[in-house]
């Protein structure tokens, strides 16, 4: 009923910069909060950066100051502007969305199926 779809993943050198987005569709009546997760290989899921529909926003202190949550309430889309990558920041990126469905009447949480950012040294 509900998909997310994340993009914008690759290989980047340190000091690089990388855009993410992710976009919600199917039987969609209204999207909460959105926000970015992060898992590193061996860790575990972690918060990047949340952003409410009124737009505020949340970040992990590692990504304060480099990365940028926004989003497009009329495109159901959220992105993440990440600047001055660093090799720590390798981790596959997932997106989540609370929603509430058409004819639904509850929130509930999706999410993405994510997407690799790989920063080399």
């Amino acid at each position: 009923q509900v998909q997310l779809v994340e993009s914008g993943g690759g290989l980047v050198q340190a000091g690089g910069s990388l855009r993410l987005s992710c976009v919600a569709s199917g039987r969609i009546f209204s999207i909460n909060r959105m926000g970015w997760y992060r898992q590193a290989p061996g860790k575990q899921r972690e918060l990047v950066a949340i952003i409410t529909r009124g737009g505020s926003t949340n970040y992990a202190d590692s990504v304060k100051g480099r990365f940028t949550v926004s989003r497009d309430n009329a495109k159901n889309t959220v992105y993440l502007q990440m600047n001055s990558l660093e090799p720590e920041d390798t981790a596959v990126y997932y997106c989540n969305a609370e929603l509430q469905t058409t004819g639904g009447d509850r929130l509930y949480l999706y999410w993405g199926q994510g997407t690799q950012v790989t920063v080399s040294s």
